[in-house]
């Protein structure tokens, strides 16, 4: 199913607005739960879960900030 560039803007903004929150505050309550980590490795935990939650939304924001002609002819 091929998303078309206005239904792509509108999910992407779900994820940005909704979702987006949801995980950081599930990804910080899971932190909080564990042992208190040493400051560089936390640092780097919470690096990662910065970077991973993007790649299954990936093609969803792949073409957002062109414009839908653009986007459309792609």
């Amino acid at each position: 199913m091929t998303l078309t560039h206005r239904r792509k803007r509108g999910l992407s903004l779900l994820i940005v607005c909704a979702l987006m929150p949801a995980y950081v505050a599930l990804a910080v309550t899971i932190i909080g739960w564990s042992e208190r980590l040493p400051f560089i490795l936390e640092l780097a935990v919470y690096a990662a879960l910065g970077i991973l939650w993007v790649f299954p939304f990936r093609s969803v924001f792949r073409g957002i900030g062109r414009d839908a002609e653009d986007a459309e002819r792609d």
